[in-house]
């Protein structure tokens, strides 16, 4: 039997666009449990994606699709104020240029999770939230939904029956509401590896299923090897929540 309370560790990957290289992917990949992929529209064109999605296989890390609002130029990190339609189509896109990918290379996508600032929207936009979910039930129902606990993207999935799985940023600093510190903030980011595993540890004792760490806050794979080497002592076992 395997010992140990299973923790999921993810990270964003295939961010390159054209000559622009994006995170440190390779890196990065032997250390995880699952992946978000960009699927093209924050980041990540139709060579990426599919190159992403082989190395994923190399690693033996569960694919998601992390689907954004259509913004390139702000890498996603702009709220966009779409109608709830034109949001669902959009993520349904999304969805199927990562899918025919990740079939290509033998995989399959197991999960979304939503980018920047769509992933922060809704959190309180219920509109955009039940938009995002109904994208992912029209698409695949067993696909779960990483996203921040006590949102209006959980309760969107509670009611659609929907598996919601319950993330936190070890490289995020969070306000007093469970939110997080706007990017905007200098104080947003914590790239201290130490203090990253131990925002980890809290949060994994809190009970969140998946710990991310973003692949371009600096110093990320230091981070990820120490929140990973500090979840292991403490008792955990990673593993991917798609495989559980």
């Amino acid at each position: 039997m395997l010992e140990g309370r299973p923790i999921d560790l993810n990270s964003d990957v295939g961010e390159a666009y054209g000559a622009w290289p994006g995170g440190p992917d390779d890196l990065l990949m032997p250390l995880l449990t699952s992946v978000n992929v960009a699927c093209g529209y924050h980041a990540g064109d139709p060579s990426t994606i599919r190159h992403t999605c082989r190395a994923s296989v190399d690693h033996g890390c569960v694919i998601g699709a992390q689907v954004s609002y259509p913004d390139l130029m702000g890498f996603g990190r702009r709220f966009l104020d779409m109608q709830p339609a034109e949001l669902t189509d959009s993520v349904l896109y999304q969805l199927g240029a990562l899918d025919a990918f990740a079939k290509v290379e033998r995989a399959r996508v197991l999960y979304v999770k939503p980018h920047g600032a769509l992933y922060n929207a809704i959190v309180h936009h219920e509109a955009q939230a039940q938009a995002v979910v109904e994208a992912v039930a029209l698409f695949d129902a067993n696909l779960s939904v990483l996203g921040l606990p006590r949102s209006a993207v959980e309760d969107a999935c509670h009611q659609a029956g929907l598996r919601f799985v319950a993330e936190g940023f070890a490289d995020r600093r969070y306000r007093p509401d469970g939110t997080l510190v706007p990017r905007t903030d200098p104080r947003a980011l914590i790239t201290d590896p130490d203090a990253a595993g131990r925002q980890a540890l809290e949060l994994a004792e809190w009970g969140v299923e998946s710990i991310c760490v973003h692949s371009d806050t600096p110093g990320a794979v230091d981070i990820v090897r120490t929140v990973a080497r500090m979840l292991v002592s403490d008792g955990y076992r990673l593993e991917a929540f798609a495989l559980r």
